[in-house]
């Protein structure tokens, strides 16, 4: 499992009865997590929520606070810094298990950077980009990125999160679009990365209504993408958070598309992350492909 444990700023307090008890900063934050099946392990924790999310019979949820709440806050991951708050879909604009994966990356840029000074900066394509984390990570880490999202408010909330992190303006490209159709584009332009990564959701809908299904769409855009790596890429990065979707699928799609070209190393397992009751809080998962050493 990758488990990102390096976190100061946030902690998974206490988990079970299908929720989660999280230390956003001074904040706590009480909220579904139907794979923790499981009783609470701390029942004294949990009294102490700042605000708890009840979703609905008839689908989403709303929050209930029990004291008033800064609009946003700060959460630090080492250099890198970025604001939160709750939404109405019970999210707060950061997953913290991803720092598994920003560190990965950050390594893998440092490096290339080191062995050739005097190269461009490495080229990174970040899609489905959200409010940009590994956008900014790969960012602090010396790369160029190119940070696609198909929402504008998400794109505004990226921005600032550059802004706060105080990375230039010049070192990242700012798209809305739909994935797929941009990396078709880019491909007919001949643009190539050193590095690509991806968050697609199970389900959406692009900035012109067009619908997104993964099981439907991931394989195309997976083949797409592997067609816009240069000669020598870094890596490869698909996270996914769809329940049912095995961690071989997501390898096995990898060693289909980038490996017989690249040959290098492909991998994929799950994401998680510590919790202090005991135990690991299961994130998702992914499939990640790097260049032999």
């Amino acid at each position: 499992m990758l488990l990102a444990d390096q976190w100061q700023d946030y902690e998974v307090l206490d988990t079970g009865d299908g929720e989660k008890l999280e230390r956003w900063g001074d904040v706590l934050l009480r909220r579904p997590d139907p794979q923790t099946i499981w009783p609470v392990q701390r029942p004294d924790l949990w009294a102490r929520a700042d605000a708890w999310y009840h979703r609905s019979e008839r689908g989403g949820g709303a929050w209930q606070f029990f004291r008033p709440l800064p609009q946003r806050w700060v959460l630090r991951y080492g250099e890198l810094a970025f604001y939160v708050r709750p939404t109405g879909f019970k999210h707060t604009g950061l997953f913290p298990e991803q720092a598994a994966n920003w560190d990965w990356m950050r390594g893998l840029i440092a490096h290339r950077i080191a062995a050739d000074p005097q190269a461009p900066p490495p080229r990174v394509l970040n899609l489905f980009a959200y409010t940009g984390a590994a956008t900014l990570a790969c960012a602090r880490a010396g790369a160029w990125v190119c940070h696609l999202d198909a929402a504008k408010g998400m794109t505004q909330w990226a921005k600032e999160n550059r802004a706060l992190c105080d990375l230039p303006e010049a070192g990242i490209r700012w798209i809305i679009d739909d994935a797929l159709k941009f990396v078709r584009r880019e491909v007919a332009r001949g643009s190539l990365y050193d590095g690509i990564l991806m968050d697609p959701p199970s389900y959406g809908r692009g900035p012109g209504g067009e619908v997104w299904k993964l099981e439907n769409e991931l394989y195309g855009l997976v083949s797409a993408c592997a067609g816009t790596l240069c000669e020598k890429p870094l890596f490869f990065l698909i996270n996914s958070y769809t329940t049912g979707l095995a961690p071989s699928v997501l390898r096995n799609m990898i060693e289909l598309t980038v490996t017989p070209r690249f040959g290098g190393h492909a991998d994929a397992q799950e994401v998680g992350l510590p919790v202090t009751a005991g135990g690991v809080l299961p994130c998702g998962a992914s499939g990640r492909w790097q260049a032999h050493a």
